[in-house]
């Protein structure tokens, strides 16, 4: 799929590797629906990048907010044929601390969020593509989620979000297995440790720490080269099925 035909949904697409995702899109000719929350930059980012874009405010847990969001990137495109999922939180917590053991609420909204916001963005999302003529390679539409390198090497106090993101990684090949036939590919991408406006909050010497890490580039990653990634994937048609670390080779030490 050639990135000038993208009509893609993004969530989380107002910041980070959701707004880069948006603006690389944009900036290769596609268009890009921004998946977000009411009280994101999502509006803002959307008038900034013009008639490309349009903003549609939704919390991805929900069924009625993502379907209106994909209904109305639908309308004011004519269809949609790439979903980027970006939206997440991250939590830490150990599993018992001197307080008490982990707040079952707070691993159950990250799940929610990580895991079960993912799967609802996924199967709205491939229900409009199967509606898509099939290209010239035979597809209708492609998915890329965003796992982490904590679905694999998960740190002290990640239990819930690394269950959360290992979840993603789990599902990555059995949907794309279930969409094989439709012409929807599914992938999966696993970010290491890169500078989002979570860290952007960090104290620099903790940043630094972080980077230094990381054997090669010894760098956070920037969210301009998970969006290069994004566009690789939709524009290589016989990636499927894979879940793929971006990561820089760091392997992720207990803490």
């Amino acid at each position: 799929m050639r990135v000038q035909d993208v009509i893609a949904l993004v969530t989380g697409g107002a910041s980070g590797l959701g707004e880069a995702t948006v603006r690389d899109v944009v900036a290769g000719g596609g268009r890009a629906a921004i998946l977000d929350r009411p009280n994101s930059k999502g509006e803002g980012l959307a008038k900034e990048l013009g008639d490309r874009t349009v903003f549609a405010p939704c919390d991805v847990t929900s069924e009625a907010e993502v379907k209106s969001a994909v209904e109305t990137a639908a309308k004011r495109f004519g269809s949609v044929n790439v979903l980027v999922n970006c939206a997440g939180i991250g939590t830490a917590n150990r599993t018992v601390t001197k307080d008490g053991p982990f707040p079952l609420e707070l691993f159950e909204l990250t799940i929610k969020v990580n895991l079960i916001g993912t799967f609802n963005a996924i199967r709205l999302a491939a229900f409009q593509m199967s509606k898509n003529e099939r290209n010239q390679e035979g597809e209708r539409g492609v998915i890329v989620n965003t796992a982490s390198v904590a679905a694999f090497d998960g740190q002290i106090g990640q239990a819930a979000y690394s269950a959360s993101k290992g979840g993603v990684v789990g599902m990555t090949l059995p949907i794309a297995r279930d969409l094989a036939s439709l012409g929807i590919r599914v992938l999966t991408i696993a970010p290491g440790t890169f500078d989002t406006p979570m860290l952007a909050m960090a104290p620099e010497p903790i940043r630094q720490a972080l980077a230094a890490q990381i054997p090669f580039p010894s760098r956070l990653g920037r969210p301009s080269e998970f969006a290069a990634l994004v566009r690789h994937i939709v524009e290589n048609s016989m990636l499927n099925g894979e879940t793929i670390r971006l990561d820089g080779a760091i392997r992720m030490a207990p803490k």
